[in-house]
């Protein structure tokens, strides 16, 4: 029987890559101060290029050292393939089925993810890459062009070719996510103009924005994020092909598709990124429920923004609700329109979520736990929590209440501010046992 971790080759083999000359990248140095990058990416690094392999950081990580944030992760890119990474690690494990990636296990749980180079697998071995110069004078690669007529299909659908540095910068979405950081030089190596965008503060594609949106839909929801979350403009051209190719979201996974939906709402911004989403005209492709909402201006349509704000504050301040409350604030209002009046609210809930669960295959235990925290809204409108205390969903029924406080400029009601009180749980208390009488 296989392995669960046997190793799946790849289309293109270890021999197989071209022997020719790399192009040069622009390089700049001493930007990044060693001692704020993780020990333990830089134990991976060091063991990797003492073995003879390249091993660059990449990706955010170096994007948000350039940008003086707090980096989530550290990746790593290298040239030794997964089963080398596996023979070089103990704490090691291989994993996924499109493309195999390293995953180097440490203490407390911490990942750092290693992947081999990779390139476009639709670029041709011969096909070349561009050299762009700016008005400065500052070069930088970009893909080859591709066919744009509006009957190519330029998705994506496989993405496990091996490659060169170079050419996996250029398979990267945007310019800032494809910098590369050499630990034993000081430098970044920048084959896409990253690093000046990074000054300019701008998102841009690399390579043709609405070629790079048909292969992946997905980098227009992940243009808003890193707008949003860095406070970065959107080039024009970036911009106008996020309007341009917004349909496109339609044949990515559903599952993608919501868990970009759900970064936009974790990720301390989600009432800048739900705002750029509506004015691209994306959240309408994503939840027209919602957009049909604002724009019809229904009752209260406009507390979204301030709900939005108030998960940003409690992001601000490490108390981030789980992602049924996102769910259940971001869509309260439509969904207090869909039940308001009728008869049989559970059917009025399920029948606002039918197309919405098709569209991006909403997990049925999230939004069972949305429509029982919805529910209790009206209970704690009324002041009537008795038995919720003891129910399991109490707590996120909790928070959802408290964000619809914080946007309505409400002060907490007492039992809320209770449970907030240093020392106090979120967990329903035990229930009590009811002894039996003995018989006689």
């Amino acid at each position: 029987m296989e392995s669960p971790n046997a190793e799946v080759e790849p289309e293109l083999l270890d021999d197989d890559i071209p022997e020719a000359d790399e192009p040069t990248p622009a390089v700049h140095g001493d930007l990044i101060a060693s001692d704020r990058i993780d020990p333990d990416a830089v134990k991976v690094l060091k063991r990797l290029t003492r073995h003879g392999h390249k091993a660059y950081l990449v990706g955010g990580g170096v994007r948000d050292l350039l940008l003086s944030h707090e980096p989530k992760d550290f990746d790593v890119a290298t040239s030794a393939r997964p089963n080398e990474v596996r023979k070089l690690f103990r704490n090691c494990r291989i994993i996924g089925r499109r493309f195999r990636l390293a995953h180097i296990l440490f203490a407390g749980g911490k990942i750092i993810e290693v992947a081999t180079f990779r390139r476009d697998p639709t670029q041709a071995e011969d096909n070349g890459v561009i050299v762009s110069e700016d008005d400065n004078g500052t070069q930088s690669l970009l893909p080859p062009p591709k066919e744009r007529g509006d009957d190519a299909d330029l998705l994506i659908r496989h993405d496990n070719t091996f490659g060169l540095p170079h050419e996996d910068a250029i398979r990267r979405d945007f310019t800032i996510n494809g910098l590369f950081y050499d630990l034993d030089r000081h430098e970044v190596i920048d084959y896409v103009g990253g690093v000046p965008d990074l000054e300019q503060r701008v998102v841009r594609t690399i390579g043709q924005p609405d070629v790079r949106f048909r292969e992946d839909p997905v980098r227009i929801l992940r243009a808003i994020k890193f707008s949003a979350r860095l406070d970065l403009g959107i080039a024009p051209d970036v911009y106008d092909a996020m309007v341009d190719q917004r349909a496109e979201l339609s044949r990515s996974a559903p599952p993608r598709v919501l868990e970009e939906i759900m970064r936009l709402l974790r990720g301390g911004a989600a009432q800048r990124s739900i705002y750029i989403a509506w004015d691209v005209g994306v959240l309408a492709v994503v939840l027209p429920e919602l957009t049909a909402h604002l724009e019809d201006e229904a009752d209260g349509a406009e507390r979204l923004w301030d709900r939005l704000g108030a998960i940003d504050r409690m992001h601000a301040d490490g108390r981030l609700p789980g992602d049924a409350v996102l769910i259940a604030a971001l869509l309260f209002g439509p969904l207090e329109e869909a039940v308001a009046g009728t008869r049989d609210p559970g059917g009025a809930f399920e029948d606002f979520f039918e197309e919405m669960v098709e569209r991006l295959a909403l997990p049925r235990r999230t939004r069972d736990r949305v429509r029982l925290i919805f529910a209790a809204q009206r209970r704690f409108d009324r002041a009537r929590i008795g038995p919720l205390r003891r129910r399991e969903f109490f707590a996120d029924a909790g928070a959802l209440c408290e964000v619809r406080c914080l946007a309505d400029g409400r002060a907490l009601p007492e039992w809320l501010d209770r449970e907030k009180e240093p020392g106090s749980t979120s967990s329903p208390p035990p229930a009590r046992r009811r002894r039996r009488s003995r018989r006689r």
